[in-house]
């Protein structure tokens, strides 16, 4: 993350977005909130600043993106997040997604798979305001089972199936929202919740599309 100032037409912008937000279907106060405190342009290069509150993805280091803002407000309403979950996130990023659960008063877990994405990290700006997250350099697909087990799980790549390990660390009553292949184009955004025999509840919502879910690290 880079330093930047965050301006009153910075603050503007994010209203304006927050007022978008809101007309496509985001009612949950506390995701408004976040979004609307949260100055987007830290998470993106230079370059981006003038457009960094369109609501558009953007292409960030290791061949990746940070996602349009109206799927980072649409997954975490799903999610459904109260202060004081403990959320597993597949797919740290840019981390702005990351820090829009913090911001809600979640206890983060963060995985990613980029080694050069995962070294940002140490730049992260808002260590001090959210210590609730925690990064770690791995394999989404193997999860974090020493600090499981999770209220939620949140995806934010698109999986080729729901991974057997991640839904093992997720609580009973727990809810896992994921983005699953459908075709080669777009993935359905599910929302499942676990039962106490272990079978999903499974809700099914709009299609979007995500950058691949791959097993493994990177060492670049």
């Amino acid at each position: 993350m880079r330093k930047s100032e965050d301006t009153y037409l910075h603050k503007g912008l994010r209203k304006q977005l927050v007022a978008l937000l809101k007309g496509k279907g985001i009612t949950d106060e506390s995701v408004i909130e976040a979004i609307g405190s949260i100055p987007r342009h830290f998470f993106l290069d230079s370059a981006f600043e003038r457009i960094a509150y369109e609501d558009r993805a953007f292409p960030i280091a290791a061949n990746q993106t940070i996602s349009q803002p109206y799927t980072v407000a649409y997954q975490t309403q799903l999610l459904m997040v109260k202060k004081g979950d403990k959320v597993l996130e597949i797919g740290t990023g840019s981390m702005y997604q990351t820090t829009v659960l913090a911001a809600i008063g979640a206890e983060v877990y963060t995985i990613e798979r980029q080694k050069q994405l995962f070294e940002q990290t140490s730049q992260y700006l808002f260590k001090i305001q959210y210590p609730s997250i925690h990064f770690f350099f791995g394999d989404g697909f193997e999860g974090q089972p020493k600090h499981a087990p999770y209220d939620k799980i949140l995806i934010t790549a698109a999986a080729p199936k729901v991974p057997e390990k991640l839904w093992e660390q997720l609580k009973v009553g727990g809810m896992m929202v994921i983005p699953l292949d459908e075709s080669e184009t777009a993935q359905r955004m599910l929302r499942l919740t676990k039962k106490k025999d272990g079978s999903a509840k499974e809700e099914r919502f709009d299609e979007f599309s995500f950058v691949p879910m791959l097993k493994g690290k990177t060492q670049n």
